[in-house]
């Protein structure tokens, strides 16, 4: 959950928001402290000193703020030397209701983890000034393309529905090994879960719960260049997907094999692009098409 910056505090992103547990804690920071166990008392500190710790009405906490069961506190979160991320996003739609995005490989759609500026939500709130945008579907870091987002509370669930109901046709592209042993167009449907380790999914007996059609757009000479059409939108599923099919989308350091963690190398994306969205407005009952302007 995310609510506007407080004047208080740098508006460098949205304050985080915390309903504090029951516990033994004199303070809010000794709450803080054991609730999030990997930053050091220090790092909370220093958040305190600069006004980063806030109250339900916005207000700046102090180290001696009291502990209370169920009180509401806003944080900022915080990356040390976080990492630039090459590539401009483009936006190709803004309206009251919708802001659709052209989004760069290697940018996170929302903070998580060790981004927080370098999030394609944060600059687009600083570029547009509205801090009031929710991304409307995922898109992993890796992948480059589309994202749409509600700009509105009260047509949010409308378009919220059109990805829920399966009233959105999504259209991807991507880079893999050929298959000239395979007829095409094909559909693919599989049972996927998470694997090992965890942020892995993988193919598991059972019902189906994954849906792809592919079709071959292009076929090059040490590459083809795919037409992904997903059905479902399951975490990796256009990645689980070829990779079981036995041609993994290039430079894809998850599928078939983990490869080894290291820092990103920007000349190599995953050649994987959320080329286009194709709906029927449910405001307007206008047909709506947003098309990637990047090529892989």
């Amino acid at each position: 959950m995310s609510l506007p910056a407080s004047p208080t505090a740098p508006p460098d992103s949205r304050p985080s928001v915390l309903q504090l547990p029951c516990g033994p804690w004199r303070t809010v920071l000794d709450c803080l402290c054991a609730h999030f166990a990997t930053i050091s008392r220090d790092e909370w500190i220093g958040r305190f000193e600069r006004a980063r710790v806030l109250d339900a009405d916005r207000g700046p906490l102090d180290l001696q703020s009291r502990y209370r069961p169920g009180m509401t506190v806003l944080y900022y979160r915080e990356v040390a030397g976080e990492m630039p991320i090459p590539g401009i996003e483009r936006i190709l739609h803004v309206d009251e209701h919708l802001v659709v995005v052209d989004k760069p490989h290697f940018l996170p759609v929302v903070p998580a983890g060790r981004f927080v500026r370098e999030t394609l939500l944060h600059r687009l709130t600083q570029s547009l000034g509205r801090d009031d945008l929710v991304p409307l579907h995922r898109l992993d870091r890796g992948t480059a393309g589309l994202v749409m987002f509600s700009a509105n509370r009260a047509s949010r669930a409308a378009y919220h529905r059109l990805f829920s109901e399966r009233r959105i046709a999504k259209r991807y592209e991507a880079l893999a090994p050929a298959l000239p042993e395979q007829a095409f167009p094909l559909t693919r449907r599989s049972r996927i879960g998470a694997g090992d380790p965890f942020f892995r999914m993988c193919e598991l007996d059972g019902p189906a719960n994954s849906e792809t059609r592919i079709e071959v757009i292009e076929c090059g000479n040490s590459f083809w260049r795919y037409g992904l059409d997903p059905t479902t939108g399951r975490k990796h599923q256009l990645r689980v997907h070829m990779a079981a099919l036995g041609a993994a989308i290039v430079n894809d350091g998850f599928y078939p094999t983990l490869a080894d963690r290291s820092d990103d190398d920007f000349s190599r994306p995953l050649k994987l692009l959320a080329r286009s969205l194709r709906f029927v407005d449910p405001l307007s009952g206008c047909e709506r098409h947003f098309e990637s302007q990047r090529t892989l």
